[in-house]
């Protein structure tokens, strides 16, 4: 049996083991997914080895933990370094990040976008706001400390703190912090958010399956939004085609993915 798992911290609320269970057993694959809550990212090459992983998932805080950890880092994930899926082969851990796609899939709903602003400066925000420059989308990045920052200033992107930042008209503006994870913590003051949300055409929340404080104030704006799940299932069904070593395409791992966010 092969063996796959989703490192995190917080992981108890991910809805990767429904996902890729559901395809596996699905295409009757003698393959099984488990969550591993993993608080030293440094930690995380060492114990994918001690489980006998074939593969795994990396959420946050440890994507860029995950990109160190590899052998080999393959596509975009090696402009971003950050990881989010891990693949076993040969005797090497590779590096890959479906982050970026998913996302780019997860917006062509929303129509043309020309500018957008990521609130928050960790791995996702490194994968989304490379994509959104790939697909002629002008990303700024907006944090409360400069201590992230290095990397979006190395690649000639405009970067802002809380106290130097002044509201201006951005078609989509994106959290990719971890702060709707709690019920009551917004990822920027709200003040500053609702001036934002008044000049933009669009919202996303790369958290899924719950109403988040960001989400409840992009409602009373009226605009049109997403949570994560779109961008989820996008990067899943890439990273279990990873997983596989591609010998499914992805057209037959959708559905069984998509079907278990109904469950």
């Amino acid at each position: 049996m092969r063996l796959f798992s989703i490192f995190g911290d917080p992981v108890s609320h991910s809805r990767s083991p429904l996902m890729h269970n559901s395809v596996f057993n699905s295409l009757d694959i003698d393959a099984c997914y488990t969550r591993t809550e993993l608080k030293d990212g440094e930690k995380l090459r060492e114990v994918f080895l001690q489980k006998g992983l074939s593969g795994a998932n990396v959420t946050v805080p440890h994507k860029e933990a995950a990109f160190r950890a590899c052998d080999e880092v393959r596509g975009i994930a090696r402009t971003i370094q950050a990881v989010n899926t891990l693949v076993y082969q040969d005797g090497k851990l590779i590096g890959y990040n479906t982050d970026a796609e998913g996302f780019m899939r997860a917006i062509e709903s929303f129509g043309p976008i020309r500018t957008a602003l990521i609130i928050g400066a960790g791995g996702t925000a490194r994968a989304l706001s490379i994509a959104l420059r790939q697909g002629d989308i002008t990303p700024t990045v907006l944090n409360r400390s400069a201590n992230r920052l290095d990397y979006f200033k190395a690649e000639g992107i405009d970067t802002y703190l809380w106290e130097d930042f002044r509201a201006s008209s951005y078609d989509l503006i994106i959290n990719t912090t971890s702060a709707g994870l709690t019920d009551t913590e917004l990822p920027i003051p709200r003040s500053l958010l609702i001036e934002l949300l008044s000049q933009a055409k669009g919202a996303v929340d790369v958290i899924y399956g719950k109403e988040t404080p960001f989400l409840r104030e992009v409602k009373l704006s009226a605009l049109p939004y997403k949570d994560g799940s779109d961008m989820l299932l996008a990067q899943g069904v890439l990273a279990n085609y990873l997983f596989l070593n591609g010998e499914y395409p992805t057209e037959q791992i959708e559905p069984p993915m998509k079907y278990s966010f109904l469950l």
